[in-house]
Formats: C-alpha cells, sequence, structure tokens
C-alpha cells in the first residue's frame, strides 16, 4: 500500500486551477482569492493519496475508531462536502474516510477510466482495500447512493450499517433536473459547464443545495467549484454525467443493497431538496429499506452542509447498535 501528500497546488488547475477561482472574484468580486487558496490548502492537507490500479486517489480521512465511517459524496462535489461531518464523528469517536470520486476532487481524472456507477463502485471497493478497510460503517448522499450501493450490493458482509442520505434509489425511473439534462450531450455539456462558473454556479448551489441561513460562504462555494473543475475543465466530471446506468436491473441491484438484513439502515433527507424530494425519493429510499418514513433534516440537496451535526448524532446512534468488529 503506497501513500503520499497529493501534488495539488494553486497553479495546477482549469487549463489550472487558479483560472477556476479567479473567475470568482471576476464576476462578483465576493470571494477573496487568497481565502480560496486557503480552503483548498487547508482541504488538501486535511488529506493523503493513494495509488489505487494506477489511480492517484484522495482521501480525508479524520479520528479514530475500530470500524471506519466511509462517506461517498455525488456530484458536482468531492469530499470537501464532507469537511464538516468528519470532525463531528471524530468528536463522537469515530473514524471518518472520505475519499475522491476519480474525475472529482483531488483524486486522477484519467482518460481511460469507466467512469459509470460499475466502474466508480468497483474503484471504491479497490480503495478501501488500498486503505486495509475490510470492515466499515457505509454513508451515501446523491450519486454516491448507486455507487456504495455498488460496493454493499457485492460484498454485503463487509457493511456495518447503511446511512442514506438525499440519493436515488430506483434508477430506471431517475430523471436528471433540468439544469443536469445538458450534460447528456458532447460539446453541449462543455459548453454549459463553461456558462455555469461563477456568480451562476453560487447562484444555483445556495437555490437548490443549502439553507437560506446556512454558514457556507461564496469562498467555499469557489472551493468546490474549483475541485470541480480541476486539472481537466471538468472532462472526467462531463463523462461520469454521461455515465449514469439508470436501468430496472439498476434498480434491482440497489433495492437488494438497501433491504439486505447484514446491517441496519436509516434513512436521513434535507427537507427541503427541490430535486430528490423528501416526499417522493425520500420515501422511495425508506420503503425499500423497510423504514416507514426518512428522518427529515435541516438542508436542501446538500444536507451535510448545514445538518453535520445531526447526521453525525445519528450516525453514532446507528453504529452503536452494531457488533464491535475490528478491521
Amino acid at each position: 500500500m503506497h501513500f503520499r501528500k497529493t501534488g495539488f497546488h494553486a497553479n495546477t488547475g482549469c487549463v489550472n486551477l487558479n483560472q477556476s477561482f479567479q473567475d470568482c472574484p471576476r464576476a462578483g468580486r465576493l470571494v477573496v482569492r487568497t481565502e480560496v487558496e486557503a480552503l483548498l490548502e487547508a482541504h488538501r492537507s486535511a488529506g493523503h493519496s493513494v495509488d489505487v490500479a494506477g489511480v492517484r486517489t484522495f482521501v480525508r480521512d479524520e479520528g479514530t475508531g475500530a470500524v471506519p465511517v466511509v462517506c461517498v459524496h455525488g456530484v458536482p462535489v468531492s469530499s470537501y462536502l464532507w469537511r464538516r461531518l468528519l470532525p463531528e464523528l471524530a468528536a463522537r469517536g469515530l473514524r471518518g474516510v472520505a475519499p475522491d470520486f476519480p474525475g472529482l476532487g483531488l483524486s486522477d481524472r484519467p482518460a481511460d477510466f469507466d467512469y459509470s456507477w460499475t466502474g466508480l463502485g468497483r474503484h471504491l471497493t479497490l480503495t478501501l482495500d488500498a486503505l486495509g478497510i475490510s470492515r466499515f460503517h457505509l454513508v451515501v448522499h446523491d450519486i454516491g447512493g448507486p455507487v456504495g450501493f455498488e460496493v454493499a450490493a457485492h460484498a454485503p458482509e463487509r457493511v456495518a450499517s447503511l446511512t442514506v442520505l438525499n440519493t436515488m434509489v430506483q434508477a430506471h425511473t431517475f430523471r436528471k433536473p433540468l439544469q443536469m439534462r445538458p450534460f447528456a450531450w458532447p460539446v453541449i455539456d462543455r459548453l454549459w459547464l463553461a456558462a455555469g462558473r461563477g456568480p451562476i454556479f453560487r447562484y444555483l448551489a445556495r437555490l437548490t443545495g443549502l439553507s437560506p441561513d446556512t454558514r457556507t460562504t461564496n469562498a467555499e462555494l469557489a472551493v468546490h467549484q474549483a475541485l470541480l473543475l480541476g486539472s481537466d475543465g471538468g472532462r472526467a466530471f462531463r463523462r461520469i454525467m454521461r455515465g449514469f446506468e439508470t436501468t430496472y436491473a439498476k434498480t434491482e441491484l440497489y433495492a437488494a443493497a438497501l433491504s439486505d438484513d447484514h446491517y441496519p439502515v436509516q434513512v436521513l433527507w434535507g427537507a427541503d431538496d427541490p430535486f430528490l424530494t423528501l416526499g417522493k425519493h425520500g420515501r422511495i429510499a425508506a420503503r425499500t429499506a423497510g423504514i416507514a418514513e426518512p428522518t427529515p433534516l435541516r438542508g436542501k440537496h446538500f444536507v451535510p452542509e448545514d445538518s453535520a451535526p445531526e447526521i453525525a448524532e445519528r450516525i453514532l446512534r446507528l453504529t452503536e447498535s452494531t457488533p464491535k468488529v475490528e478491521n
């Protein structure tokens, strides 16, 4: 197993990372570039990279605990989404592990990678193997749901518990929100991503993903965008967006992962998510897991931004209900 600090610097982005967050002060004059650089450096310093089948994979790893809590992000974010949750888990005596998908965050963005849910799930399994993690509590969000369900469905004996946050379960009926649909077409997807930088990115993130009284700053949103665009200008992200496997076979596989009796499941939901709504998608997830109703939390789609302490507390309670098994 090989670990090293990722070689991420402020001048390595889209086309270098400077450009991806320089847009923010130019457009809105709201984000101080040095603050964004400091936040990026703090994020980089909070993790390390591990070589996984030739793909350098960034992992944030905080706290201690015999059975770690593995947090799987979705799109258009990265492990940076979990920056509030990981310290909350650590404060409760839990180890939190949050890897970046290939193609997002500080991980490599290879051109010859399988960016489908199947491919990302396979890579997540290999990442956990490389980290020496044989058993874990699983937390999933957005397309981290399908990716995590891939792992759980194929190795249920490794999962100690499952916490589901604002994700899709019925793959065959899922339809992307309007602003995500242009990513289905090459060329158009590149133009659409370029048009959505700076103030538009911030506006959409706040409108759809964050509570009105969120503590998330414009600088933090600029970091999210920089980690999305990265060294390839978002090319790998666009491939992830075209790799959704919305088939009935996947619906059956993910339902099996949610209803597996190897581990307990809880469904927590940002109550004001306008895309994956509590009343429809939250209830589908809960009922698939054999739970009467999802647990509503303060927040919209990016609920870990606004309800990290509550999520951590509920994860702790769930971990305490499972047998203690060492890795």
